[in-house]
């Protein structure tokens, strides 16, 4: 299997590992660590995630059958261990892989609890092309490119054993351990758990998702600004004329507002709603224009235009929103400026 696989294995000086250990601990590179270990010495590593059945066993992992807390599991392998029959338990305190090349995941403590005396095993994979360790990748995805690259080193190394001090707490032990670990690896000993990996692949997929969803199917807040490419003055490129339609949009919607100014928020916002959005929160400065049979004052701000000009109490619209006197109390432009939004974002609507 390792040749139709192409793995080839190395370990350091095999008389380094102790006999008398029953717990191996070792980084998490790939998923199939366990089965190159196995391969050196007779071990066991316990299925945490994975529904049991033929699959499970199949990939060479130890069914306890303890499905609830890390305290059963943990009293589990006591149990198991204190069976000198048994083979050594092999255990991944990082809980995820990872490429091995920056830094090691915290340590879990729950290997640390099982007995006193573990022996770390320093493990290092190297294969041509493509990287070892895909984050977010299944098993089966990991097999297919081990059969299509040509070969796959493991780097095997025994370290000494490491018992634990006197009223040393598991986590101590395991922090102890990891810096060990870190420290023949030649990477960085990180506080960050496999829930934070987690959690980081989960905004990644986010992230992607935004990047190729419909600008109209986004939320406000989550449509990313692009990067200004708007021509120059005369152009007539496809974008400018794009640029220039949603901008009449936006013009319809709020005729106070200049030209130019919508012109250069649509280029990096790419969105209608969210120009709007911009322009009445304030969010993109300007000096407002003058509309028929209506002189406004010219704030720095767009929230202060709003608030000195178009203030007043509106109903739904059947057209554009109608410009009110300015409110006297401060109360009463507030809350006018939130009639006035909603209006406009009525209008919007139905314009769009």
């Amino acid at each position: 299997m390792c040749s139709v696989l192409g793995l080839f294995v190395q370990q350091s000086d095999p008389r380094l590992r102790d006999a008398n250990v029953q717990v191996y601990i070792a980084n998490h590179v790939t998923q199939f660590d366990h089965n190159v270990i196995n391969l050196l010495t007779s071990c066991n590593t316990p299925a945490l995630n994975g529904a049991p059945g033929f699959i499970c066993w199949s990939r060479g992992f130890m069914e306890l059958g303890v499905t609830g807390s890390r305290a059963e599991l943990v009293d589990s392998l006591k149990a198991y261990s204190s069976h000198r029959e048994n083979p050594p338990l092999l255990l991944f305190p990082e809980e995820a892989a990872t490429n091995g090349r920056a830094g090691l995941l915290r340590f879990s403590s729950w290997p640390f609890s099982i007995l006193d005396v573990v022996q770390p095993v320093a493990l290092q994979v190297q294969r041509p092309l493509i990287t070892v360790s895909v984050a977010d990748s299944s098993w089966i995805t990991e097999l297919l490119w081990t059969f299509f690259v040509p070969f796959t080193v493991y780097q095997v190394r025994w370290m000494p054993s490491v018992p634990r001090r006197a009223e040393e707490l598991s986590e101590d032990f395991a922090l102890r351990v990891q810096e060990l670990l870190a420290m023949e690896l030649g990477v960085v000993s990180t506080r960050l758990t496999a829930a934070d990996k987690a959690e980081h692949m989960k905004r990644l997929r986010h992230t992607s998702l935004l990047r190729f969803a419909p600008a109209s199917s986004q939320p406000l807040a989550a449509r990313p600004r692009m990067p200004s490419s708007l021509p120059g003055v005369g152009s007539f490129a496809p974008e400018d004329v794009r640029i220039t339609a949603m901008a009449q949009r936006v013009k319809e919607v709020l005729p106070h507002v200049p030209l130019d100014v919508i012109r250069t928020d649509l280029a990096q916002t790419n969105c209608v709603d969210t120009t709007i959005a911009n322009l009445l929160e304030g969010r993109v400065p300007f000096f407002p224009e003058s509309e028929a049979g209506a002189d406004l004052p010219a704030p720095s701000t767009s929230q202060a235009a709003a608030a000195s000009g178009i203030q007043g109490s509106v109903a739904v619209p059947t057209s554009k929103p109608a410009t009110k006197q300015f409110a006297k109390s401060p109360v009463e432009r507030h809350l006018s400026l939130q009639e006035r939004k909603r209006a406009l974002y009525d209008y919007a609507r139905r314009a769009g």
